[in-house]
């Protein structure tokens, strides 16, 4: 009995050894505690983050900006994640840790610290691109979300080191060794800069934006969809999307109908060479009466018409039809074309002439009276038929 009772002992002076050390220094009675702490933090999480960003709404409200508020809406997940940092600061500073491990644990905090605020920043990078609108006049918005984009990209590199330098991680060579290998990929991917530099030409320049109808000779027309670094997506009316690098679309000329003021008619309307000139001049008037008179076509102060006797072709009087229609779609512009076709065939008919169509007529002054006689093979019916092969006259 006094053996059994020895052992017990001993494995009681165990249990209280394990419990006063514990891990790294800590007992296990204060790391259990120190665990509540933390899930208590994490289950007034949304309570304090509720309670926080309520308030704030309510005060952001009392604004007439709209930036603040969007601004809230944008950092509101980082701030959610405040109460879970607070909570490991918290179960930290009860352990009393020392030494390394209070170290590690230091760095542990500074690191959730630094990732809420560079997550906040980077979301808040979005609602800043709307106090840029007042520069639309002068860059485009498409520039705008180029320097969202880069901005992004600048908080994500400095986030990253600054974590590096929390944890002793000296950022100075990592960046001389990415300055060797950045020259070293520049030699190779000079075409990538080239884009790049000729997409914030395009952008500087604002050739085109975002749903603009263009056409690039002999590469592809449709709707720009986006214009990325490298590249601008061109998406076809028969919806296939197309990929131009932006240095062919700065290096080519580019059309932008989406920019079009009017839409131009240009017409060479040929009548037969029978046409008097009172006729002539009757079509042309109808014409012009009809092209002035009508509110879809722009009126001549504002765009050129012309209506003239053109030339005279190989088979017809061509009249030249110049003019603009106030519409610039493309639906509402074949309309307006085809009621301008009808009422030229109205006019026309009504003058008493017509239209011309590539004829050639041919003149002979004689044929020569004495003329080969057909070749026929012998043993053919042609051959029975005697006189009626030949080309001699028949006997009045």
């Amino acid at each position: 009995m006094g053996v059994l009772m020895a052992q017990f002992q001993e494995f009681w002076n165990l249990v209280v050894q394990v419990w006063h050390e514990g891990f790294l220094g800590v007992d296990v009675g204060s790391g259990v505690v120190a665990i509540g702490i933390f899930l208590g933090f994490l289950v007034l999480r949304g309570l304090l983050a509720r309670f926080i960003i309520g308030s704030l709404r309510v005060v952001v409200k009392r604004t007439a900006w709209e930036f603040d508020d969007l601004a809230l809406e944008a950092i509101a997940p980082p701030m959610r994640a405040v109460p879970v940092v607070l909570g490991l600061f918290v179960a930290i500073y009860y352990l009393e840790l020392e030494g390394k491990t209070h170290e590690i644990a230091t760095d542990i905090t500074r690191t959730m610290i630094t990732m809420v605020l560079f997550w906040a920043l980077y979301r808040g990078i979005g609602p800043l691109s709307r106090l840029f609108r007042s520069l639309e006049t002068i860059i485009s918005q498409e520039f705008v979300e180029w320097i969202v984009k880069t901005l992004k990209v600048v908080v994500i590199v400095v986030g990253a080191a600054t974590i590096l330098q929390l944890w002793g991680i000296q950022i100075g060579p990592i960046i001389a060794g990415a300055g060797l290998f950045g020259v070293a990929v520049a030699l190779g991917a000079q075409d990538l800069f080239k884009n790049l530099i000729a997409g914030i030409l395009i952008l500087g320049e604002r050739r085109f934006r975002h749903g603009d109808w263009v056409r690039v000779e002999g590469l592809v027309e449709g709707t720009v969809e986006s214009i990325g670094f490298r590249s601008t997506v061109v998406r076809r009316f028969d919806k296939a999307p197309v990929m131009v690098p932006n240095a062919q679309l700065s290096d080519t000329a580019v059309i932008n109908f989406s920019q079009m003021i009017y839409r131009r008619i240009y017409w060479h309307i040929g009548v037969e060479y029978s046409t008097s000139i009172e006729q002539l001049r009757q079509i042309r008037d109808g014409i012009d009466d009809y092209i002035s008179n009508h509110d879809d076509f722009v009126p001549p102060e504002q765009a050129s018409k012309f209506v003239r006797i053109d030339r005279f072709n190989d088979s017809s009087i061509d009249i030249l039809v110049y003019c603009f229609t106030k519409t610039t779609k493309w639906g509402e512009w074949l309309i307006v074309k085809e009621e301008l076709a009808y009422k030229i065939m109205e006019i026309v008919h009504e003058a008493g002439t017509g239209f011309a169509f590539p004829s050639t007529s041919l003149y002979i002054e004689s044929i020569p009276s004495e003329r080969p006689e057909a070749f026929v093979p012998p043993g053919s019916d042609k051959q029975d038929a005697g006189a009626s092969t030949t080309n001699d006259p028949k006997p009045e």
